[in-house]
This record gives structure tokens, sequence and C-alpha cells, in this order.
């Protein structure tokens, strides 16, 4: 009998829709990555039936190709239109790193230089600063945080949400003052990314959202995506929905435009288009060659380590952050406005990224991504070491595939991975590492088998070879009707 949490599941798995296919099939079918792809799968479906967050898109690139796509849930409560890899959501301060981009661009160009100070372009800026012998902020400090700036401009937008213009941003600079002086410490600054978008206006003599669009967006090929939505693309976005309350419901968060913070956060698009912004950035190592957009020696001059934080945990490149993870270097930026996180996660040695979007302000999209790197980062590497297993499986055991539950709603699922049967067991809170749930059932005789713990789990058949109930260790599960 089914109870409680168990309802909750078979009805998400209902709603998720299919995998989307993409040009990379070839490598999704290598039996490893296919069985990490599933593990994954099986894992985002639970933490988005107990999260019960509303929408999800997630992406993998591999090599420059989209090898993986899925959206979970739905983009609206109210109409249950399921969330796509093509759904459209506010990258928040993923738009920074378009912002970054763009001043790398210029500076390719011979128009500026990464030590020029800001007042150089901006004769307007001034701060107030009791820092008497403080070098001039540069937008080398603009771009890794360092310039000692507040992190906002002189309004409470995140308040209100309603944000200044770029007049009233100029205009209030004057009165906001230093925090630290330049090249002292690390500061996230979303104004230091404001004032770099008057640099790229001021140098291109294009209005940001025109240089963006005209110098990135499109020649990327991401039609979809857009630094100021108009009123159709807002209808086509994910509805965005405030916090989860106690009773279980949500609000909706009305969308409000940047203004001119714009460069710190504005832009809109889909983990199909941000795919190609990622493999563009994907294409840093020599043998890649210039890009559309950018040279491969600057976009490596983006991700290496300009700034180290104090406490050595990391640092700063041109735009993203960047640390390490086990024995990887990450390269990646998140971002968090109105109803949306994003996560852009790269990791360039092993020509791998990945991208994850929620419509909630409870979602932590970086626990997708993050996990999407353990299982797939990890099995494509290895898939690319070795050849594929010559492991058989048995035909037999696809009676023994499928979902089982205890009388209490404690839920099973039987599975074949690398070339083996397993276990997985969905626990509540489900696990932080999908590997954690799985448990691998070695062949003994007939319908019993071994698990990792060395105790036996049996298959017990009816007369037609249906399984009717699983015995493990002195406990029974019971198989849930497809």
């Amino acid at each position: 009998m089914l109870r409680g949490r168990s309802f909750v599941l078979l009805a998400f798995l209902c709603l998720v829709p299919s995998v989307a296919a993409q040009s990379g099939d070839f490598l999704v079918e290598h039996p490893q990555v296919r069985d990490a792809v599933t593990l994954l799968d099986l894992w985002i479906q639970e933490q988005m039936a107990y999260q019960q967050i509303p929408g999800l898109a997630v992406g993998i690139v591999y090599d420059q190709e989209m090898i993986w796509s899925k959206g979970y849930g739905v983009s609206d409560l109210e109409s249950q239109t399921p969330a796509t890899p093509a759904t459209l959501f506010r990258l928040g301060s993923i738009s920074k790193l378009f912002t970054a981009s763009a001043i790398l661009q210029l500076r390719d160009e011979g128009k500026l230089r990464l030590d020029d100070p800001i007042a150089q372009h901006l004769a307007w800026f001034k701060l107030q600063s009791s820092f008497e012998e403080a070098p001039e902020i540069t937008i080398w400090h603009l771009l890794t945080h360092t310039a000692g700036l507040p992190r906002e401009g002189a309004f409470p937008y995140w308040t209100t949400h309603e944000f200044p213009t770029r007049e009233e941003v100029i205009a209030a600079v004057s009165t906001q003052p230093a925090i630290f002086p330049p090249a002292k410490t690390y500061k996230y600054s979303n104004l230091g990314m404001a004032l770099l978008g008057e640099i790229i206006a001021a140098v291109s003599g294009e209005t940001y959202a025109d240089y963006i669009q005209k110098h990135i967006i499109d020649p990327l090929g991401m039609t979809h995506s857009t630094v100021i939505p108009s009123e159709d693309v807002r209808r086509q976005m994910a509805t965005a929905y405030m916090r989860r309350q106690p009773d279980g419901s949500r609000e909706v968060m009305e969308y409000y435009e940047t203004k001119g913070m714009a460069p710190a956060a504005n832009i809109v698009s889909s983990v199909d288009d941000l795919a190609r912004f990622a493999a563009l950035h994907l294409r840093a190592a020599p043998e890649s060659g210039d890009g559309e957009v950018l040279k491969a020696s600057t976009l490596y001059e983006m991700q290496r380590p300009h700034w180290v934080y104090s406490n050595w945990s990391g640092g700063r490149g041109l735009g993203f952050g960047i640390s390490r993870r086990s024995d990887k270097t990450l390269v990646s930026h998140g971002g968090w406005i109105g109803g949306n996180r994003t996560h852009l996660l790269l990791v360039p040695a092993d020509k791998l990224a990945i991208i994850a979007m929620v419509n909630a302000d409870d979602g932590i999209p970086y626990q997708f991504s993050y996990q999407a790197l353990d299982l797939v980062g990890e099995a494509i590497a290895a898939s690319t070491a070795q050849p594929p297993s010559e492991r058989q499986v048995d035909p037999a055991w696809e009676r023994y595939l499928g979902l089982y539950t205890d009388p209490w709603g404690w839920e099973h699922q039987v599975m074949i991975l690398d070339e083996g049967l397993v276990l997985y067991s969905h626990n509540y809170p489900p696990e932080d590492d999908a590997a954690e749930g799985l448990t691998r059932l070695e062949p003994v005789e007939g319908d019993t088998f071994e698990m990792s713990d060395g105790e036996m789990l049996v298959f017990e058949l009816d007369g037609e070879g249906r399984v009717v109930r699983i015995q493990r260790r002195y406990e029974y599960l019971y198989p849930v009707p497809r």
C-alpha cells in the first residue's frame, strides 16, 4: 500500500518530460555515461519531488556538444506547462559574464586597457574616499571585484524592486563612499558591474543592451536570449516563484526591470541558449583556435586566477569565480534574481560545462550541477579513457525491474546500471550524493542475490514469473503496479 510521500513521487514521475535528444547522443550511449545519466535523472526526480521545486532545466555540454539536457517539473504551476531546456529564465548574475566578455572583446580591439582608470572612460566617476594614498580604480579591479566599491548603488531596489535609471546611478555614485582601497580585498559589487556596462557604452558608442545583443548574443546564435525582454518574451518566461510557505503555497514574483543595474543581472536565456555561451568559454585551449566572439587566449585569461581569496579557498578570474573541487579546477558563476536561480559550471580541462536553472527562490541550482559533475563528468572521463565493459546483462533480470515499496511508503527502484543489477533506495530527505542510495546485487543462484553488505535479497515470483515481493534480509518489499 502506498502512502503519503509515495503518492507525491509517483505523481511527479508521471509529469517528467522525456530526455531532449542532442547531437552528442553517441557519447550518452556509452554504457558508463548512459548509466550515470540514468542515475542522475532518477536522483533529480527524487530531489524535485521532495523539495517541491516548481521547475528545473539542466544541460551538459561536452567538447562543444550539448550531450544531454532535460526539463523537470513545470514552468508554471497554474497551467502545468512542462519545464524544458528551451524554457526562458532570468540569469541574474550570470549576466556579469556577458558584461566581462564584452569588456575583453573591446580590449582585444584596442579600445581600452584593463589597467585603465575608470575615470579615463567615465569622466563623472568619483567616489567619496578617505584612502588618500590609494591607487585609482581600474577596469581590472571591477572585473575581479577588488575595487573596494559598495556592493550596490545608493538605492533600496532589493527592497522595493524599483531600480534606478542609468542617469540616477551616475548621479548617485559621487555620494557613495569607498569601502576599501583598491586591491585590498575581494568585495563583490553589483555597482562595479553597472560601471563596466557604462564603460562598454562609452567606448563602443552603443547602448549596453545593444552591444551585448549585437556582439555576443547574436553571433553565438542565442536566438531566444535578450538583455531587456519585451512583453512577448516575458510571457514566454518561466513563472518566478517565491520560497515555499509552511502550508506549501508559493507566491508569484512579478517581473521587475533592473534598468541602470542591468549589466549585473538582467539577461534572459535558456539552457539551450546558454549552452552556446558555455561552449564558447570551453574554447580556451590553444588548439581550439580563435572563436567568432573572443580569442582562445582571451578566454583562458578570463578563466585563470587573477586574485586569490585571503583564505586560499579559491579566487577570481575576469568575471568568473575559480575554485577547486577534488582534483579539478572549476570556473563558475551563479545567479539569483526574483524567483529565478541559475548556475553555470565549467571544467575547462575536461571540456565540460553544466547548466542548471530553477524558477523558485528556494531552489538550489548548484546542487544539481555539482551532482551532474560528480556522476556524468566522471563517467565521461572514464569512457574516454577505457573501452566499455564486456560484462553481459542476464535477460532474465528484466522481470525484476521496477518500483517497490514497503507498507509505510518507503520506495526502492530495481535497475540495471554498469551492466549489473542494483537497488536504488529513495530516502527522505534524499541523499546528497546519488550513489549513496545504490546497493549492488550480485547473482548467487536463481532469484537470489547478495547485497553489497553481504546479506541476501530474494525475488519471489508467481507461477507466471512475475515478482510478487522481494525479501530483503528479514523484511519485504512489494511491487508498485506499472
